[in-house]
């Protein structure tokens, strides 16, 4: 087994959420507040550590601009796109309000302007609240359509000068075939950006991947279901999947 680092060995991340990572399953509730505290506690236990923290969350858990909404409910890819963006608004104030509750010091920045709701993203301010101790948690996506909160992700992580993104998941890390479906699914423990682009492996989307690839940003892929996770893959364990 590797040896952990006595120190974190990042200063400064982004994670990546889906949204149903607020929804538990068999719970016809688009957001479980007791799932969205465990999570909210993982975030205040890095952030103790003096790691600065960045948060995307998706909105899937309550739509999703692609997929069963735009294509069978007839619903425009432009408009559906936008209802997804305001999906992670309504995501990212559930998860302010649980920070907060655990004496986290937040902000929610939108890339759509909803000034009685969250600041605007500014990128010098997010910085600023960032060195300040605050979580800063970036909703709306990246405020245009065509685009996922994958790729808001890896932006937002390339415009904060983050050094990891951390994409939490409901596996252990990247396998070659879903290994829910197909038992001889090989886990991989590194790949390089364009293995996942050339075998189009569901890490994230290709635009996030290219972005990440560009600026050589790593994505690290990883089990957020398990406690402390977040805080082993800061702390360097060798656990999920590193893309670099």
């Amino acid at each position: 087994m590797a040896k952990t680092a006595h120190r974190p060995v990042y200063k400064r991340i982004v994670l990546k959420l889906s949204g149903e990572a607020l929804q538990s399953s068999g719970n016809d509730q688009s957001i479980d507040s007791q799932l969205t505290h465990r999570i909210a506690a993982q975030i205040k236990e890095i952030q103790k550590l003096g790691i600065q923290i960045g948060v995307v969350i998706g909105g899937g858990n309550i739509i999703r601009g692609t997929g069963v909404t735009a294509r069978t409910q007839g619903i425009d890819r432009t408009t559906a796109d936008y209802m997804g963006m305001l999906a992670t608004v309504i995501n990212s104030l559930a998860l302010q309000d649980a920070l907060e509750k655990q004496g986290c010091f937040t902000r929610v920045q939108t890339a759509i302007h909803m000034e009685e709701l969250a600041e605007p993203y500014i990128r010098r301010r997010a910085i600023r609240h960032l060195e300040k101790g605050r979580v800063v948690i970036f909703a709306g996506g990246t405020g245009n359509p065509y685009f996922s909160t994958d790729t808001a992700a890896a932006l937002r992580a390339i415009e904060i000068d983050a050094e990891a993104v951390l994409k939490a998941t409901k596996v252990d890390g990247v396998y070659s075939a879903d290994p829910n479906r197909d038992k001889k699914a090989v886990k991989f423990k590194s790949l390089k950006y364009i293995d996942v682009l050339n075998k189009g492996l569901q890490v994230m989307d290709a635009t996030a991947v290219s972005l990440c690839m560009d600026h050589r940003l790593p994505i690290i892929v990883f089990n957020l279901t398990r406690p402390d996770n977040i805080k082993r893959v800061v702390m360097g364990e060798s656990i999920g999947t590193v893309v670099k």
